[in-house]
């Protein structure tokens, strides 16, 4: 067994089994745990295939915990039985008498439907951005740059990786762009200047620590800022339609505002306490990152080349939202890589990390939006309303920030859990007399952001980072489990009560 801190401070116990080892109950759990709901009779009001499908989507999320294999054969096979068990499963007998409805056809539809989602591509472009940048050398000479300037104590390269964020974070209404295509490519490299290697237990030295810092900033900062992920623009739409409020940039700022920067200065001490690298600090590290840099020489024709699209996205990002899909600005620039040859299609092709997380995410996608459409999430979400009688508006408000903020465990998506989830909620909101509306659909938004930290598949650059290999699963699931409930606790002694002050 090893812990997540090394020296004085808590502890928290982690598991040292390696990643998809043989050991039968981890295969055999995830199926025990989806047999057993299976048995079960179908809850009051929920019908029997919703519940049915509840159970396999129980099991794959138990699978993916346990890692009996890796995570995206794990969501093909959970998909593949969906599709194969579809008439029992994803359609109720109305819509199988439905004349023409062939759901052969409709149920393959579904199980490719994650691979139409434009997440999905955009991170798999944010593999590519990586590749590019390890292919060319500018990876490192960041890298080394940003050593050579911060590098004399880790705690420091925390905060730099949460400066880059902050700043970047208004300007880029995409946090897999933000983080999974501009910051991870470079400070995937910093790992191996301290002899730190994925999917070894040298990961601890350094690299198990900035991924996290660097996934868990990200989480806060798409909270922070409205313009910072779509999910947030979605969901002040989603109010000004189902609440009739309108929320300006200036509210949703403000009112996150405290939390943010509390949050923010927070993170990279928090990790360094409860994931410690083992690396602190070396007096010599920014001397040999100043000697690697002189060794490289200068800049060369591709890295020059990728310098320059990276600007070009950036600028695509950042400007043109109204005019290209971040997805397809990512698309874009790979395509631009292919034909300068900072990397060859051999390359793209061999890159076996993204085209795993690829098939991971976009099975996910398909399953946890499948949870919505066979009625699933709406029955949890009205089984909450009926037990909202009684409360305080401001316990009813509290009861169901915590639930809209944890049943994202279920979605694969913050897209699908906004859709899914805020318009009931809201619709919950208005029944509870005295809800200061308002200060209620703020409340339900700003949680976007932050509850990403969750799960290796809860927001865009999750799997990113996941598939960085410095983060085992069992790492990644206690640790969110620990920074959701840090994030959402901090959110409601700090935030609410700063929005009762604003109101």
């Amino acid at each position: 067994m090893s812990t997540l801190s090394h020296g004085t401070g808590p502890s928290v116990v982690l598991s040292d089994h390696s990643p998809h080892s043989s050991v039968p109950w981890r295969a055999l759990a995830p199926i025990a745990v989806a047999a057993a709901l299976a048995l079960f009779p179908a809850p009051e009001g929920l019908p029997q295939h919703a519940w049915y499908f509840f159970a396999i989507f129980a099991g794959v999320i138990v699978a993916l915990m346990l890692e009996p294999l890796p995570g995206g054969a794990v969501g093909l096979i959970g998909v593949t039985l969906v599709a194969a068990l579809a008439p029992w499963v994803l359609y109720g007998p109305q819509e199988l008498a439905k004349p023409g409805f062939k759901s052969v056809n409709a149920s393959l539809n579904w199980a490719l439907s994650g691979f139409a989602n434009s997440t999905v591509w955009l991170i798999f472009a944010a593999f590519m951005f990586a590749m590019g940048y390890e292919k060319t050398g500018l990876g490192k000479r960041l890298a080394l740059v940003l050593v050579r300037l911060m590098g004399r104590r880790t705690l420091m390269l925390g905060y730099a990786v949460v400066l880059t964020d902050t700043l970047l974070a208004p300007f880029t209404p995409s946090n897999t762009a933000r983080s999974g295509g501009t910051i991870y490519p470079v400070i995937r490299n910093l790992p191996a200047l301290y002899d730190s290697k994925p999917n070894d237990p040298s990961a601890r030295r350094i690299g198990s620590y900035l991924m996290w810092v660097a996934i868990a900033c990200t989480c806060v900062t798409s909270s922070m800022f409205v313009t910072a992920m779509a999910p947030n623009l979605l969901a002040v739409e989603l109010v000004r339609k189902t609440a009739k409020i309108d929320i300006s940039w200036t509210q949703w700022f403000m009112a996150f505002l405290p939390v943010g920067v509390a949050l923010l200065i927070l993170i990279p001490l928090l990790t360094y306490w409860l994931y410690p690298p083992e690396v602190k600090e070396g007096n010599e590290v920014p001397k040999w990152a100043a000697s690697e840099l002189a060794k490289m020489g200068g800049m060369s024709l591709h890295e020059m080349l990728l310098a320059g699209l990276v600007v070009v996205a950036l600028a695509m990002w950042i400007f043109g939202g109204s005019v290209i899909n971040a997805t397809t600005a990512a698309m874009v620039v790979v395509s631009l890589m292919l034909l300068t040859a900072v990397f060859s299609w051999e390359d793209m092709i061999t890159n076996k990390a993204a085209w795993n997380t690829l098939v991971w995410f976009a099975t996910l996608v398909a399953l946890a939006g499948g949870l919505s459409s066979v009625g699933f999430v709406k029955w949890f979400a009205n089984s909450v309303a009926a037990h909202m009688d009684g409360f305080s508006p401001g316990m009813a408000m509290i009861a169901l920030i915590l639930v809209y903020f944890f049943t994202h465990y279920l979605f694969a998506s913050i897209t699908a859990h906004t859709t899914a989830m805020l318009p009931v909620m809201l619709a919950v909101g208005s029944t509870i007399p005295g809800m200061n509306m308002l200060q209620f659909a703020l409340s339900l938004g700003l949680t976007l952001g932050i509850m990403g930290i969750l799960t290796p598949y809860a927001t865009g650059p999750s799997p990113v980072y996941y598939g960085s290999g410095y983060l085992p699963a069992s790492d990644y699931w206690k640790l969110g489990a620990i920074f959701g409930v840090l994030f959402i606790a901090a959110y409601l002694l700090l935030g609410l009560p700063w929005m009762a002050f604003m109101s």
